[in-house]
């Protein structure tokens, strides 16, 4: 079994499906597949953080599905954990939203397996997921690739925490999320949750850039990211552009190498929308 984590609201819908369709698409393995959703709702905060819906969740079962009959999407409300651990907290309004503190809670919740990988939702494969998960990290807390920009601005071996491939049992052992989610409530950090995991890193492996690529994309990248991004022309500016964002994908970036997979993510996502309306 793979397993896969995301984090996040109803919002993240296109996210997930995209990229779900890239993991599915690019994949050969006959493993199955196990996507756990982290969620909540914390409308106390903005309007908007309403939890991803028990409908979008069995949409995305029923699509794992097709590729293999024992994979699955589990929906998981961490709630009423966040509450007890980042509510109020001096991070709550980070540079992205409180959904990005989900995956710190990660050893509380029940039953997770001991490798665990967790991915943002604005990713794609452009290669095998197993050269990625794979990765041995048995002597490690986890394994990611080095931030694009914090490589140079904060640290050399700075990380960007939108690929983690978890090893849980090692984190237990060193109490990494433990030490995260003290940072969280007692320190403002100025990239919340990824400051935290670094800060209370013990053993980290090193991935290559191209198991989290946030600027270009090569033949021999694995994992796209289309996270905030530096542009200098025509003047200095930030643009950011995901993946469902498919026509300046094309237009600024000249990416087609997902377009099989957008195609697919399209024809889904109006499959969705209809039966939405239906009801």
């Amino acid at each position: 079994m793979i397993n896969i984590l995301f984090c996040g609201n109803d919002k993240i819908f296109d996210g997930i499906l995209s990229e779900t369709l890239s993991i599915l698409m690019r994949t050969t393995t006959t493993q199955p597949f196990c996507f756990y959703v982290y969620t909540m709702d914390i409308t106390r905060v903005d309007p908007k953080y309403t939890p991803i819906s028990d409908k979008q969740i069995e949409f995305l079962d029923k699509l794992v599905k097709k590729y293999n009959k024992d994979s699955k999407v589990v929906k998981i409300d961490v709630g009423d954990i966040y509450d007890k651990e980042f509510a109020h907290s001096p991070n709550e309004n980070a540079y992205c939203s409180p959904y990005t503190l989900l995956r710190l809670l990660a050893d509380l919740v029940p039953n997770m397996p001991d490798k665990l990988l967790y991915l943002d939702a604005d990713l794609m494969f452009n290669r095998d997921i197993t050269l990625l998960y794979d990765q041995d990290v048995t002597n490690y807390e986890y394994a990611a690739a080095r931030d694009h920009y914090g490589k140079y601005f904060l640290d050399h071996n700075y990380i960007n925490a939108g690929v983690l491939l978890f090893n849980m049992t090692k984190c237990r052992e060193t109490g990494l999320f433990k030490k995260a989610r003290d940072l969280i409530r007692t320190q403002k950090l100025l990239f919340a949750d990824q400051d935290a995991v670094y800060q209370s890193t013990t053993a980290k492996f090193m991935l290559p850039s191209r198991f989290n690529d946030q600027k270009f994309l090569h033949d021999h990248t694995v994992v796209r990211h289309f996270s905030k991004r530096l542009f200098w022309w025509p003047y200095p500016h930030t643009e950011n552009i995901k993946q469902w964002h498919i026509e300046k994908v094309h237009k600024k970036f000249r990416y087609h190498q997902f377009d099989d997979v957008l195609d697919e993510f399209l024809k889904y996502k109006n499959i969705f929308d209809h039966e939405s309306k239906e009801v």
